[in-house]
């Protein structure tokens, strides 16, 4: 496990997302200065009314005092509002370009992270743990400055007053920090316990939100209400730890200040018999005493809200330290050939890879060779390292050994954005996020057009289904479809493969799971789309064989059968087929009845 970082290892990893903002801090800090420096001119105004127009009885010597102070007192208004809003403006900015960076960093990810992380503590991070540096780095800066000029001014006013008083009332000042000093270990390892907490409590809620019909249907209520009330407790008791401290330093601090104000008012009743001060010398030295404490009691809680702000800085480095498991070669020079019809050749070439921690290879000396344009299907037994190929296509990983070739180009030495745009993938789950049908089939292609989704809707057999739903194609659809069935999902996440129109297409398991007419309806689209696109289907349904070129079987992470050779592929020997020149093909179990076979309805043709 790695060291903690330091407070100064912090502040160095996320300066340069404040940079920006570095002018309107230091705005904001000359103008809470300017406050500052009229609240001391205020209390200059105070001393010379009580003693030139109070004591004195004098109403001429009242007027220019009051309009001077009521014109500082308009200026330190303006100035106070003017610092306080562009310090919270340049915190919030540099809060949501934090976040920004966090969400960007995350999503480069390898999945394999994400199989390890619960997905409610990852939001905890983004979220309250943002918001921590955010209170170290941007405003606890800010505030820290103030505190610090207005500890120095008003310590400098009581100098120049009474600088014996003065250093009387000094005395017990380190007092302030020595109480935020023994409090701030406390605070730090109950803050620390705070954020694992609050992380959990996400965590719980998160996993019993997603799978609630999992949870439900196993009466399994109470064991998520239990594992939530043990997680609220563990942050409740760490709550209590930080607030009985934090409550215990206000009253300490206030029987400090107590005692100073005492200490200089009995002083001062003492050097007003001896006529060394005036009444309003005297109340001025107290009061500028009085506003020298709260910067001090400040400085104390800035100290340990630092301490608690660092438990989730520390959280948050930590998720930025997590590495992609794939970037782009600093030196990567591979240019893809431009692409034409209908598709790009796909090639494993003597690939090996084992997932991160797993104890077996899921491909060992793995090749295969896909011409352009061919539909090849690739099955076998679970575990055997099929839908492994789609993710090493899509270069969530990088292989161990051996190369994947798109057109004859190493994957790993083009631009990630390249190779991704090259191919579409619908996934065994078929994803449907929150948003609208329309939205949902362009989440893939943002500025496609209307008549674009709804072509790609039809090229899917989704557009029926689409326009019988309540608002058609602006129905909205909740995160997980729960309007939509299984095959009617699968479909949408077809349209969405359709409609990114890339050359290499790659579909993991799409039938799995589905009655016999939501298979039907979504294997008729299948081979239409596969006529202009190298395509690649993942499954253990027997059905699909004859929907494609060829079937390739894996066993033990390699092809059980001998594949073609490279040479003979991707020398233009073995030409792609084209779409007047497939096999006649037929499934090897009849359609059931009253539905209609799709590859029957083409006239026989595959």
């Amino acid at each position: 496990m790695t060291a903690a970082p330091g407070i100064r290892e912090i502040f160095a990893r996320f300066r340069p997302h404040l940079r920006p903002e570095r002018a309107g801090l230091l705005v904001a800090g000359v103008l809470l200065v300017v406050a500052a420096l009229a609240d001391t001119a205020a209390i200059w105004m105070f001393m010379l009314i009580t003693d030139d127009a109070l004591a004195a009885g004098s109403l001429d010597a009242f007027w220019a005092p009051g309009a001077a102070w009521l014109g500082i007192a308009v200026v330190g208004a303006l100035a106070s509002f003017g610092g306080a809003y562009l310090s919270a403006r340049a915190a919030e900015r540099f809060l949501v370009r934090l976040r920004a960076h966090v969400f960007a960093h995350v999503q480069r990810l390898s999945p394999d992270f994400f199989a390890r992380r619960r997905t409610g503590d990852l939001v905890a991070r983004m979220s309250g743990d943002v918001e921590s540096v955010e209170r170290l780095v941007a405003s606890g800066v800010v505030e820290t400055g103030t505190a610090l000029f207005g500890v120095v001014l008003y310590a400098g006013a009581a100098l120049y007053l009474r600088w014996d008083l003065a250093l009387l009332s000094f005395a017990l000042a380190p007092a302030f920090w020595l109480v935020a000093r023994k409090f701030s270990a406390g605070i730090r390892d109950a803050s620390r316990a705070e954020r694992a907490a609050n992380g959990e409590i996400a965590s719980t809620v998160a996993e019993g939100l997603s799978h609630v019909e999992l949870v439900q249907s196993a009466n399994q209520q109470q064991r998520q209400d239990a594992k939530l009330h043990a997680a609220s407790m563990r942050w409740f008791r760490a709550k209590l730890v930080e607030a009985r401290l934090s409550s215990t330093y206000a009253p300490l601090v206030t029987v400090v200040e107590t005692v100073c104000i005492l200490l200089v008012i009995g002083v001062g009743v003492w050097e007003i018999s001896a006529d060394r001060i005036t009444i309003g010398g005297l109340m001025a030295f107290a009061a500028y005493i009085g506003y020298l404490y709260p910067p001090l009691q400040d400085l104390g809680r800035i100290t340990m809200a630092v301490t608690a702000a660092r438990a989730g800085a520390e959280r948050l480095v930590e998720l930025l330290d997590a590495r992609p498991a794939v970037v782009d070669a600093p030196d990567g020079t591979a240019q893809l050939p431009p692409g034409g019809r209908p598709g790009r050749a796909v090639e494993f070439d003597r690939v090996a890879f084992r997932y991160p921690r797993a104890a077996e290879h899921a491909l060992r000396d793995f090749r295969l060779a896909i011409r352009p344009g061919e539909f090849v299907l690739v099955t076998g037994p679970s575990g055997v390292g099929k839908s492994t190929l789609a993710k090493l296509l899509l270069r969530f990983y990088d292989p161990a050994a051996g190369r994947v070739l798109l057109d004859g180009a190493d994957l790993t030495r083009l631009p990630l954005h390249v190779v991704r745009d090259q191919i579409a993938f619908v996934p065994q789950e078929a994803d449907v996020l929150h948003g609208t049908v329309a939205e949902n089939i362009a989440f893939g292609r943002p500025d496609a057009t209307p008549a674009e989704v709804v072509a790609a809707a039809r090229e899917a057999d989704a557009d029926e289904f689409v326009r019988a739903l309540p608002e058609g194609y602006e129905t909205v659809l909740g995160e997980r479809g729960a309007l939509l069935s299984g095959g009617q999902r699968r479909r949408i996440a077809i349209a969405r493969a359709v409609l990114r129109r890339t050359p290499v297409l790659v579909l993991d398991e799409p039938t799995n799971g589905l009655d016999a007419e939501s298979k039907a309806n979504v294997v008729a689209p299948l081979r239409k789309l596969s006529r202009t696109r190298t395509t690649i289907l993942i499954s253990h349904d027997p059905e699909l064989a004859e929907l494609a070129d060829r079937v390739v079987v894996l066993r033990g992470g390699r092809v059980a059968e001998p594949a073609r050779p490279r040479s003979r592929v991707l020398s233009g020997e073995l030409p792609a087929p084209a779409a007047d020149d497939r096999p006649t093909v037929r499934l090897h179990r009849p359609w059931p009845a009253g539905l209609t076979d799709p590859l029957r309805a083409r006239g026989g043709r595959a």
